[in-house]
């Protein structure tokens, strides 16, 4: 032992000395993109919205008091195989990293082998086997380790973990954009049944207006022009009532397959019964930008991808430099089986194995070009989701904001519209107006109705528009340390 360590005194400073001479050139590769800081970007949010507030709860559907729905989620977040299949590429991921921190560690294995030869009789082997068949056998155990002086293992290992955090919030996206469709899908169930219900009492009306028109046709009080124009309202109701029919079908059975069921299970969903109470929930956290980062699986997802990409830099840096293993090896040699696992075929060794990367053809490179482009791509696909994620929460409430005038403009039509009906009912109950007048004035009533039925589909959809923005909930996400990559200077 003490000859070994001596060996390696002296050997060493010159094997590195030689190798830091020998460096292959990196050449003037650097990154060329930068981080947006989000606390100086401009959220563009309505001055009403940006207040201390507190940030959607996890199981923010629950908002909408409807059993039925949550159990679709519930069900769906178990059995959706979208799902699986992101919970799959984070295990995946997670083996990633497991197969670069091996590279980290020592390594030993096992190596055994027997081979019958003709052994030359001009060689090293005296005889008898010289010009003789005989068996050549060789049992050993093999060590190695990297040194890994410059962190290149170390580098793709932190990279590899890096990615697995990406698979994590990717799979986190996946989650809340399944809450997300079944939300909005169930959303339009609702709308359709309501406006099922208007469209059909619109064509009882219309039957009932072409029946009494009838009559008066038969008195000489009405025209056969009048007839017509009731008769052709008629068949485009029934294909409006048709529509809605298919499409509560449709739905019903897209809501089975997100949950992970047959389409047939779609027929067991019954009407909605969703009652949002809004109450405060367009007022936002005051520091929305930055909170943004570890809430937004998206905006996490693409800033440990920067990580990754750092890391990455460092280890094609790294490459530039020697590298040196360590490698050992133990056991039994020689010839013939008599005395193969005897004292005297035992064979042992140690000593470094250098490489030096002196003349690689730009091989290096061009890796390193390779890898300090992915970290400016991965650094502006950063960019441009936190931008993407600031503009969608500004969309979703100034969306709101302006669906919540509509809707007091549209209340305001539906009470007039309910003033009219009442007047006309009670002109007819004194005998001062015709029924079908009342009629008329039922028609104008449900179409105010049917505006309304969409403006508050609309608004339903937009607070599921801005959980989605707001990263729905789900736990903020640890961020990575990003530093200037590469890991080795230069």
């Amino acid at each position: 032992m003490d000859r070994c360590r001596q060996f390696f005194a002296t050997l060493a400073p010159a094997l590195l000395a030689a190798a830091l001479a020998g460096c292959a050139d990196m050449g003037n590769i650097r990154p060329q993109a930068q981080l947006l800081e989000a606390d100086r970007l401009a959220a563009g949010i309505p001055s009403a919205s940006a207040m201390q507030a507190q940030w959607p709860q996890a199981r923010w559907w629950e908002s909408y008091a409807d059993p039925q729905l949550d159990a679709l989620i519930a069900k769906s977040l178990s059995d959706n195989p979208g799902l699986h299949i992101a919970a799959a590429r984070v295990r995946q991921a997670q083996a990633v990293a497991t197969m670069a921190e091996g590279a980290t560690l020592p390594g030993v294995g096992f190596s055994a082998s027997a081979t019958r030869q003709l052994f030359s009789q001009n060689d090293f082997i005296p005889p008898p086997q010289a010009g003789n068949y005989d068996w050549y056998n060789r049992s050993v155990v093999d060590a190695s380790y990297d040194l890994d002086l410059w962190g290149r293992n170390r580098g793709a290992l932190s990279a590899a973990l890096d990615e697995a955090r990406v698979a994590e919030a990717e799979a986190q996206m996946a989650r809340l954009a399944l809450e997300n469709t079944i939300v909005r899908s169930y959303v339009q169930l609702a709308l359709n049944y309501a406006l099922k219900d208007i469209v059909a009492d619109t064509l009882q009306r219309r039957r009932q207006a072409l029946a009494i028109t009838h009559k008066r046709l038969a008195a000489g009080l009405a025209t056969e022009v009048e007839i017509s124009q009731l008769e052709a309202e008629l068949p485009g109701l029934e294909a409006r009532l048709e529509q809605h029919e298919e499409n509560i079908t449709l739905i019903g059975r897209q809501l089975a397959v997100l949950s992970g069921q047959g389409p047939g299970a779609g027929e067991a969903i019954v009407r909605p019964r969703l009652k949002l109470d809004e109450g405060e929930w367009m007022q936002l956290p005051s520091a929305l930008p930055a909170d943004l980062i570890g809430r937004r699986p998206d905006v996490a997802s693409r800033r440990w991808g920067v990580a990754a990409a750092g890391q990455r830099i460092g280890a094609a840096k790294a490459a530039f430099y020697p590298n040196i293993n360590l490698m050992a090896f133990i056991g039994f040699q020689g010839l013939g089986f008599a005395r193969f696992l005897s004292a005297d075929s035992a064979v042992r060794g140690m000593g470094p194995a250098v490489s030096l990367p002196i003349f690689d053809g730009g091989r290096l490179r061009g890796n390193l070009g390779a890898q300090t482009a992915a970290y400016d791509i991965a650094v502006e696909s950063y960019n441009e989701t936190m931008l993407g994620a600031l503009q969608s929460v500004s969309n979703a409430l100034t969306v709101a904001q302006s669906q919540q005038h509509q809707q007091h403009l549209i209340e305001s039509g539906v009470a007039t519209a309910r003033k009219a009906r009442m007047l006309a009912g009670k002109g007819h109950a004194a005998g001062l107006t015709d029924y079908l007048v009342v009629l008329n004035s039922e028609v104008t009533l449900l179409r105010e109705e049917e505006q309304a039925a969409l403006i508050h589909a609309r608004r339903l959809e937009s607070y599921a528009g801005l959980m989605l923005a707001l990263g729905g909930g789900l736990p903020s996400v640890p961020q990575p340390d990003i530093a200037v990559p590469g890991g080795v200077s230069p």
